[in-house]
């Protein structure tokens, strides 16, 4: 049985800790134990696993009103939603109240292009809800994962539950230092990519060039709208915020398409595009929007640029659903 700490966190404490598991019963036995000691402290609870566990925890747990359950494999898709769109929003829906989250964003079979972001995300949890009432519970198949997976969660998480004990991680790292750690440059696009160097007169060329590949792509009508508007957004940024031409590059991959942009202002906050702004803020939305609407965004800056890849891929059967964060 997983245990609990001697004292419960105040109401604006986060505890964000990693459950190491090596099989089912260990899953189930270690997320229990945080569930049900969530439910008795009075505390809604939320379970964002992969869909292929969804299922074996809903048969465990039960699916009373009390728990909700989302599919991180979709609604999580794009690790730079999960916290926008997933915990922050699940956190302020109950707001003063503590709640508690199950949220699995690594799994075997995960994307590799993907494992960056992932590694980001859990790292930003720790400056996004500082000093909010959550407490989230990250499980990682030890079995499974590549021991450097392992070791990337022990650095972004403060505690580590292996077989019941809990404790302080030793490889805990400064979230800013590990984020900064997986901002690394992106393999060379391919000669095939289609290029437009763009200044502001050029953003309508460039939504064009982007609607067209994706439509010839396959992707369906809805998600050429997305990326054309997705495209847009970090285009109009990339030559408002600098004053000075921008280079779009689309190709095709594997899953669908690419579109990435490159700029010369910098991008420097680390939290851009994971926290909604105030209502009353006329700016924020921009990259918000974007990691809503695409299965993948990239992001790399230096000293003297901002490259992001905008990824969307090929839907087998048109998407439907609710919306990032709703369904029990």
């Amino acid at each position: 049985m997983t245990s609990e700490p001697a004292a419960r966190p105040g109401a604006g404490t986060l505890r964000h800790d990693a459950l190491f598991y090596r099989t089912d019963d260990d899953y189930v036995t270690g997320i229990r134990s945080f569930v049900e000691a969530g439910l008795v402290a009075g505390e809604p609870v939320l379970i964002a696993v992969p869909g292929i566990r969804l299922d074996l925890l809903r048969t465990a747990l039960g699916a009373g009103t009390e728990l909700r359950f989302v599919d991180m494999a979709r609604e999580g898709r794009n690790p730079g939603w999960i916290i926008p769109g997933v915990l922050h929003a699940f956190v302020e829906e109950h707001a003063p109240a503590r709640v508690r989250v199950v949220g699995e964003p690594v799994w075997p079979g995960r994307s590799v292009l993907a494992y960056p972001r992932c590694v980001q995300h859990e790292a930003l949890i720790n400056i996004a809800l500082a000093g909010r009432a959550v407490s989230v519970l990250c499980p990682y198949d030890a079995a499974r994962l590549d021991v450097d997976v392992i070791a990337d969660a022990a650095s972004t998480h403060p505690f580590l539950i292996r077989d019941g004990d809990r404790q302080a991680s030793a490889g805990y790292g400064r979230p800013e230092s590990v984020v900064d750690s997986f901002n690394r440059p992106f393999p060379t696009p391919p000669s095939s990519a289609s290029t437009l160097f763009f200044e502001a007169p050029g953003l309508s060329g460039m939504r064009a060039m982007v609607a067209a590949l994706a439509r010839e792509a396959g992707l369906d009508g809805d998600q050429v709208e997305d990326l054309r508007v997705a495209a847009n957004e970090i285009a109009t940024n990339a030559v408002v915020h600098s004053g000075r031409p921008a280079v779009a590059r689309v190709w095709l991959d594997a899953d669908g398409l690419i579109c990435e942009i490159t700029g010369t202002s910098v991008l420097t906050d680390r939290l851009a595009g994971r926290i909604p702004p105030s209502p009353v803020s006329d700016t924020g939305r921009g990259l918000l929007l974007v990691n809503y609407l695409c299965d993948l965004v990239q992001v790399h800056t230096d000293s003297t640029s901002t490259t992001i890849r905008l990824h969307m891929h090929r839907r087998a059967e048109p998407a439907t659903g609710p919306a990032p964060t709703t369904g029990t």
